[in-house]
């Protein structure tokens, strides 16, 4: 491990490179990350860097937003299987049928989305800012995609606008089931259950602190409660058990892994680095619609 780390972060220097790690990968890639986190936080620090390299330990929607945000860089994405099953859910075609049901109401499109879906739509949004960027619109009506999920805990978070969600999801997060957190609590009383809003919405009711993964995180470091269930990917529950060790964390269910987040290895950034193999395009014109409604969502959530 050491040994590769040491190679990674040698070629960092040697090729102006940053990596970008999401919460949700494995937790080694920390070893080499200069930034870990969740999606409004890796948008913004891809649009920040200085960097002529950015290899993206995510999933595909991932680096192709930062392509998009910094078109001038060459940005690596070391496998590139590593995709996104809510993000496939939609495409140009569904998004525009979506909207011709639904005509004249803005359109907020997850940032779990490709690039064609978010040139078509009026502003972005991540998790840890969605309620915001919903409330932003100032529009009683709006439209919400790919999560349906996501999209409805927002309604319920805002008074006098209507969510109109289309029918996509998380699987990962769908295998949560209200009988799991009612299971657990009877295990672990005092524990809080810190849960993603990607979530069905049977679990976030019954939750006691719903948010992002980063979200998720920092109430658990603030909290003076010393026990968690975690109802997230288990890259959330590994992470926090390390920063943590004084608290006690616990995974709602064992299997709560997203296969496409976990492609990626030490060994996959090295050789990807090496290289400069695996480089995200995106077509000029696509970029600059797909460009305005990231654009949108970064200077709302400053």
């Amino acid at each position: 491990m050491e040994g590769i780390v040491e190679k990674i972060n040698k070629l960092k220097q040697e090729k102006n490179a940053v990596i970008l790690a999401h919460s949700y990968q494995n937790i080694e890639i920390d070893e080499v990350a200069d930034y870990v986190g969740d999606s409004l936080y890796l948008s913004q620090m891809a649009a920040k860097t200085d960097a002529e390299v950015i290899v993206f330990a995510g999933v595909y929607f991932m680096a192709q937003t930062a392509k998009i945000l910094s078109p001038e860089k060459k940005v690596l994405l070391p496998r590139t299987e590593s995709g996104c099953l809510m993000a496939d859910m939609v495409n140009l075609q569904k998004l525009r049928e979506f909207k011709s049901k639904h005509p004249n109401i803005p359109t907020v499109c997850y940032i779990n989305s490709t690039a064609e879906v978010k040139s078509e739509s009026d502003i972005c949004c991540t998790s840890s800012n969605a309620i915001k960027i919903v409330k932003s619109l100032n529009s009683d009506k709006v439209l919400f995609l790919p999560d349906n999920y996501l999209g409805k805990w927002v309604e319920s978070k805002l008074e006098g606008i209507e969510v109109v969600t289309y029918p996509g999801y998380c699987p990962t997060h769908l295998k949560i089931k209200r009988e799991d957190v009612l299971a657990i609590r009877s295990r672990y009383p005092e524990a809080e259950v810190l849960t993603h809003p990607e979530c069905h919405e049977s679990v976030t009711q019954i939750s006691n602190y719903v948010g992002s993964t980063t979200e998720i995180m920092e109430y658990a470091k603030d909290s003076n409660t010393k026990q968690f269930v975690i109802a997230t990917e288990e890259g959330v529950y590994e992470r926090l058990k390390r920063d943590l060790p004084e608290k006690e964390f616990i995974m709602i269910r064992e299997d709560i892994l997203c296969p496409n987040m976990k492609w990626h290895h030490l060994e996959d950034i090295y050789n990807s680095l090496m290289k400069e193999e695996h480089e995200i395009t995106v077509k000029p014109d696509l970029a600059i619609k797909a460009l305005r409604c990231i654009d949108r969502m970064l200077e709302v959530s400053k």
